[in-house]
């Protein structure tokens, strides 16, 4: 198909809707790749840079397709040298990372997409894209024909609803693992964080790893490493935390066991502590007395994921806060409050009421300063107002 990127660029900032209406059927390749451009230029902005041409086959392979950040992140997962095999490469932009790395072979069963592919990557001598349904392909292949097997199965049904769990998912890699064991030694899982980490590990008795991997705000997926050449006793649980750029801001390593055997001891807050927030990766992963014995910190309650202590902890894999003052949370309290107009972030955990209902209660508007609104160890209701920590440059 014929792109004309020179129109693209000279509409790029046109609505789309009124493209379409303007010229009809005549443009409707140049429009999409203006629309998915728009749509999806935030997560794929460094692949969108480096390549001007980059071609969009559908809408839906750009909002199914994985970020800059994730795929850089996936690829760092490899060593120079090694063959890798892609069996669900999609739109691409895992497969084109990886392949700055080392050699791969990106299979995709839908040709549109495999063209595409093949439009984008014609500068990337390591990649080959194959138009195959992964799972006839791989019996075609010689034993241990692969160092490394990536596979990010489908969530989406015939019916085209979500599905989340590995055997739910197309292709059904649980399914496939005789087949992956004889043509590879490694196979790296993309997954939804929604699975429950343990019920998918005991699916997957080579497991090694598993990584929750996300954002400062959202936990973005699981990745599971599973080694067909090595002996685990037990698996790693990871929580790594990205900036948008792909940049490491923290990591934890732990083990189920470890976390068993840890104890979490509880504190009162008040005014001069600090308070934390774990990342998202980190609720995911699940440290909830790790953290405690690991980073010195203490839980603001037997059951609460906040975390408190008298002096900043540096490293502590999340959000931190300094306490400025504590209040009891009352009916007297809330109409004080109410009267004052507060402009802060408002959360709840383990409160009676929502963020949003809360918020409304106090007639708050939003604002830099931070409430959390939580009940202490002592089964207190408790409204702690807080300011973020900003670091110094």
């Amino acid at each position: 198909m014929h792109y004309d990127f020179q129109w693209i660029a000279d509409h790029a900032a046109e609505d789309a809707t009124r493209l379409r209406l303007r010229y009809g059927a005549e443009r409707a390749a140049d429009i999409l790749q203006i629309e998915c451009r728009r749509r999806f230029g935030g997560k794929l902005r460094h692949t969108l840079a480096a390549k001007p041409e980059f071609v969009f086959p559908t809408a839906l392979a750009g909002e199914q397709s994985t970020s800059d950040a994730l795929a850089a992140y996936h690829s760092s997962l490899l060593q120079e040298g090694e063959r890798v095999a892609d069996l669900t490469a999609g739109l691409g932009v895992d497969a084109m990372a990886m392949s700055l790395k080392t050699n791969v072979v990106a299979v995709e069963m839908e040709q549109l997409k495999v063209d595409a592919l093949r439009l984008n990557a014609r500068h990337l001598p390591q990649l080959t894209a194959v138009c195959a349904d992964c799972r006839h392909w791989l019996a075609e292949q010689a034993d241990k024909a692969f160092s490394t097997v990536f596979i990010d199965p489908a969530r989406r049904a015939a019916d085209g609803g979500r599905v989340y769990a590995l055997t739910d998912c197309e292709p059904n890699v649980v399914d496939m693992l005789g087949q992956l064991r004889r043509v590879c030694n490694r196979l790296i899982i993309k997954a939804s964080p929604m699975l429950d980490i343990t019920h998918t590990l005991s699916l997957l008795p080579d497991a090694v790893r598993v990584i929750a991997l996300g954002t400062t705000t959202e936990c973005k997926e699981l990745v599971i490493e599973c080694r067909f050449d090595a002996t685990v006793v037990e698996p790693t649980i990871e929580a790594v935390t990205l900036t948008p750029d792909g940049e490491v801001v923290s990591r934890m390593q732990f083990l189920r066991s470890e976390e068993v055997s840890a104890e979490a001891e509880c504190a009162e807050p008040s005014a001069g502590m600090w308070l934390y927030d774990p990342y998202p990766a980190v609720m995911k992963a699940a440290p909830m007395r790790s953290l405690g014995s690991r980073y010195g910190v203490y839980k603001l309650a037997p059951q609460s994921h906040m975390w408190l202590s008298a002096n900043r902890v540096d490293d502590f894999p999340g959000h931190a806060y300094r306490v400025e003052r504590v209040e009891q949370c009352s009916s007297r309290v809330l109409k004080q409050l109410a009267n004052q107009r507060l402009k802060a972030s408002i959360s709840t955990t383990n409160f009676p009421m929502t963020a949003d209902a809360l918020r409304a209660r106090l007639r708050a508007a939003d604002g830099p300063a931070r409430l959390f609104a939580s009940t202490d160890a002592a089964g207190r209701r408790v409204l702690i107002f807080t300011s973020p920590f900003t670091p110094t440059t």
